[in-house]
Parts: structure tokens; C-alpha cells; sequence
């Protein structure tokens, strides 16, 4: 028997938004549902996620600050645009490029979340790619821990399921996800127990959806026998976590260069009409959002640098991908740019 759909929208109130009983399933939903996240093998072929990551590095190299990826004497942090985090762009209509949306559209990927949300009719984040370079060539970066989860503590049930689409290894010594494992079922819990007091400069409009823990936040899911696993995957493995998931980012060990593409899918009924227009013109804006597809719906902005004291424009930035995808019906439902 399948699991019963997830009643909740955003103008559902909490209560009503729990998550309900789900029987066995046989397949990875049981390990999503019990442990917050799951590993789908070969979503893509290992082929697509090569010549994704290859399109990722061609894009890369498109800014001509002197990056070459057959030449590592020139895998210098200098060399690259702005990004955040060590490796996530944010910016340069990087999350429209043809090769995210092809992606975006694949049916390995879409599947998995189709059979989760229990519908095809799904809308998608428009979430970047990651393309770290190892620390072993281009120096560390900040690699302190930054647990947190990408679901505001007012929601309550399960809301948005990210991922994470492997074009590159992930192994135990590589860049990668790390989960507190079955953290996601006691969000709710957590929260009761410790509820958020004082001041949350973290909470802007942009990143309503975001909460930062502390060590003794940690500490308290450790008592309750949760674990940090770092999920290991490999080239065309999609990775899903529940965003009520404690999760970050961990920089590798290795010389790989860590290439993903994040994709988020949330059923198009959850997204009202007046978001589903402010998706449309972000999408035609070829902008980068958050990891959210139906709701929170803000632009990260152009690029910005500083000039003589002022903040002006990142000359590199671009109004448009270098290759614009194909504006498919299925393209244009996913964008929300079509309604269903």
C-alpha cells in the first residue's frame, strides 16, 4: 500500500499539516520516512551526469579568468567568479543554463519525487549548481559546520524535500552532504522543547525558510539517537533529504572537483496563483531562487562588487544563460510559467 499523500499547503494550518500514518512501502520511501533522507541510484545514467558535469565546467570556464579544468596549475580561487560557500552560484543566470533545465526535465529525476508527492503535476526550484574545487589544490575555505535546516520552525510537517543530482563522486574522502540521520521526524519535538527566542538575524524575507543550530542542539538530537552520516553517492545518484533534516555541506578531502545540481519538486496545487506569477517573471528574469519551488519565492539578485567605496554590478554578471534552455510545455509547467 502506498503512503498517504501529505495533506498540507501553505494556508493549512500545522496541526492539519502533520504528517499521517504510511504503511511500508518496499522501497527507499521507507528509508526517507524513517532516517529524513534516501539515495536513488542511477537517476541519470552515468553517462548524462558526465556530460553535465562537463557542461558545468565549460560554463565555468565561459568567464575567462583564466580556470582550465585539464590544467590545475590554474585551479585558483582567483580564477573563478563570486560564489558562495566554496562553490555555489548564486548569480550570472547560472540556474538557466540549458544543461540544469535538461536536468530538471529528466524523468529519472523527476520520478522519484512524482512517487513521493503522489502526482506528476510538480513545480521546481530554481536552485543552482555547486562547483567546489578541491581544498588539496585551491587552498581551504571556511570549512566550520553550519548545521541547519531549510524549513522554518513555524511550518510544521513535511513541506519540501530537496536534492542533491550527483555529477561527480561523493565518496567517504570527497566534498559532500552531511545529515543528521532521523532528525526530520522529531522537527516538531525539537522545537516544542526549544522554542526560538531573542533575536533570528538569520530570518529575512530570502531566507525565511532557514534556522541555524547551535552544538547543543546537536547534543539534544544525539540524546534522542540520531547520528551525522556523510551520504556517499556517486555520478547520477540523486540524493533527498526532508527539509526538516539538520544537514550542511563538507568540504573533501580529495582533488575531485565536486560538481551537483540541487533540485527541489513540490506539487503545483500547493502554489497559489499569485506565487505561480511571481515564478513566472523570476523564470523569464532567468533568476536564482531559493530551495523552495512553490512558496518564498525571492531572487538572490545580481552580483555585486565593490568599487571606490560603492557597490556596483559585477561586471561578469549576465541578464541570460549563454545557452537558454528549450521552452518545452513540460519545461514551462515545472517553471510555473504554464499552469497545469
Amino acid at each position: 500500500m502506498a503512503p498517504s499523500l501529505i495533506e498540507t499547503a501553505e494556508s493549512v494550518t500545522p496541526v492539519q499539516s502533520k504528517v499521517q500514518e504510511r504503511s511500508l512501502t518496499g522501497d527507499w520511501r521507507d528509508d526517507f520516512f524513517r532516517d529524513g533522507y534516501a539515495v536513488i541510484k542511477n537517476a541519470l545514467s552515468k553517462k548524462h551526469a558526465q556530460q553535465y558535469q562537463s557542461d558545468a565546467l565549460t560554463w565555468l570556464e565561459s568567464f575567462g579568468l583564466g580556470f582550465d579544468r585539464n590544467d590545475k596549475r590554474t585551479w585558483k580561487k582567483e580564477n573563478l567568479p563570486q560564489n558562495w560557500k566554496g562553490g555555489m552560484y548564486l548569480h550570472f543566470s547560472a540556474a538557466h543554463e540549458k544543461y540544469m533545465w535538461d536536468i530538471r526535465c529528466d524523468p529519472g529525476v523527476i520520478e522519484p519525487f512524482a512517487k513521493l508527492w503522489e502526482t506528476d503535476e510538480l513545480v521546481v526550484s530554481f536552485d543552482t549548481v555547486n562547483i567546489t574545487l578541491p581544498q588539496s589544490i585551491v587552498g581551504e575555505y571556511d570549512s566550520t559546520p553550519w548545521p541547519h535546516v531549510d524549513q522554518a520552525p513555524e511550518r510544521r510537517g513535511l513541506r519540501c524535500v530537496q536534492g542533491i543530482v550527483n555529477l561527480s563522486e561523493a565518496g567517504p574522502k570527497d566534498g559532500g552532504l552531511v545529515v543528521m540521520k532521523k532528525s526530520a521526524p522529531l522537527f516538531d519535538q525539537f522545537f516544542d522543547e526549544n522554542p526560538v527566542k531573542g533575536p533570528t538575524p538569520w530570518r529575512t524575507a530570502k531566507h525565511e525558510d532557514f534556522h541555524p543550530f547551535q552544538e547543543k542542539d546537536l547534543d539534544w538530537y544525539h540524546s534522542q539517537g540520531c547520528e551525522l552520516i556523510k551520504v556517499c553517492a556517486e555520478p547520477g545518484d540523486l540524493i533527498l533529504w526532508d527539509s526538516r533534516q539538520m544537514h550542511w555541506a563538507q568540504f573533501g578531502e580529495s582533488d575531485l572537483i565536486r560538481t551537483i545540481a540541487y533540485v527541489t519538486y513540490t506539487p503545483a496545487k500547493w502554489m497559489s496563483e499569485e506565487d505561480r506569477l511571481v515564478k513566472k517573471d523570476l523564470f523569464e528574469n532567468y533568476e536564482t531562487t531559493t530551495h523552495w519551488p512553490h512558496t518564498n519565492l525571492f531572487s538572490h539578485g545580481k552580483a555585486k562588487v565593490e568599487v571606490d567605496g560603492q557597490e556596483v554590478e559585477d561586471p561578469l554578471e549576465r541578464d541570460e544563460p549563454i545557452t537558454k534552455p528549450i521552452k518545452t510545455e513540460k519545461l514551462l509547467k515545472l517553471a510555473g510559467a504554464l499552469p497545469y
